[in-house]
């Protein structure tokens, strides 16, 4: 079986599977159609524009690109992040520059400018809402009514059981759901190299992503790695950084009931802490 990807893909190391697959401009349009509800039949229509090289902070956004002078920008997401509205509103000051490079600004006649939508394919391990919507405004450090710039992004979650309309509609974005789902279930039971190579196989022989996991093996696997070890790593600083938050109140809250003269027994007992780690925070302390 396949589900008709036909293209073989060069991107770089640091790419991602969901950029592999809608860099494409016929599954991007079948992904565009899908989000909104239209019929666009011909690939050509669609203008692929997607930043090279971002210039803020040397980063990259996912896809984008252009369709009945409309503006798309789509990104994917397994880890969720407040910033997204601003990173859009990069991306897209990024791509509005190099479209009116040619324009005179500084005329009396409007630029025109094709209309942005940005949107969010989630699907993290922690549990989110099935569809939100993240404001630029919501990072404003003064809130004073209507704010002057706003950018609002939709982000929709892709997990199993979240927009089964969407991911039955485009079979391709179903598909690649699928394809990460069984790369973290079988990560979980085996090394990754392993869980990957589980879910590549069983993915072609079930005909999910079949054509494209075919044509791109080798890279799918090495992206893929490189993916679920970037999300494990940017987990790990998360627990790492809450954990150092509370050794750091802790050892707050002892030396407090240690200025009180009290034992390390009671200490332990007070706060409810385990007595090894109380003993071993004062010990750093000292």
């Amino acid at each position: 079986m396949s589900n008709g990807i036909k293209q073989t893909v060069n991107r770089t190391f640091k790419s991602s599977v969901f950029v592999m697959l809608f860099s494409d401009a016929a599954e991007a349009l079948k992904l565009y159609n899908a989000v909104n509800g239209t019929n666009y039949k011909n690939p050509e229509e669609l203008e692929i524009n997607t930043l090279d090289n971002a210039i803020y902070m040397g980063i990259k956004n996912d896809v984008s690109f252009v369709i009945d002078s409309r503006l798309s920008l789509y990104e994917h997401q397994s880890t969720y992040s407040p910033n997204l509205p601003l990173r859009f509103l990069m991306y897209v000051a990024d791509l509005y520059s190099s479209m009116t490079r040619q324009k005179d600004l500084y005329s009396e006649k409007v630029v025109k400018l094709p209309p942005p939508k940005f949107l969010i394919f989630y699907n993290g391990e922690k549990p989110r809402a099935e569809r939100e919507v993240l404001r630029l405004s919501d990072a404003y450090q003064v809130r004073e009514g209507q704010p002057s710039l706003e950018l609002e992004a939709v982000m929709l979650n892709i997990n199993p059981g979240n927009n089964p309309e969407l991911l039955k509609v485009c079979k391709t974005l179903g598909d690649y759901a699928e394809y990460v789902e069984r790369v973290r279930r079988y990560a979980g039971e085996m090394n990754l190299p392993e869980a990957v190579e589980r879910a590549i196989t069983e993915c072609i022989q079930e005909g999910i992503l079949a054509d494209f996991l075919e044509r791109n093996r080798a890279e799918v696997k090495k992206v893929s790695l490189y993916e679920y070890d970037a999300e494990r790593h940017m987990r790990q600083i998360k627990e790492d950084g809450i954990e150092e938050g509370r050794n750091a109140l802790l050892k707050e809250l002892i030396e407090k009931k240690r200025k009180k003269g009290l034992s390390v027994e009671e200490i332990a007992e007070i706060l409810e802490a385990d007595l090894e780690t109380v003993r071993t925070l004062i010990e750093e302390r000292n």
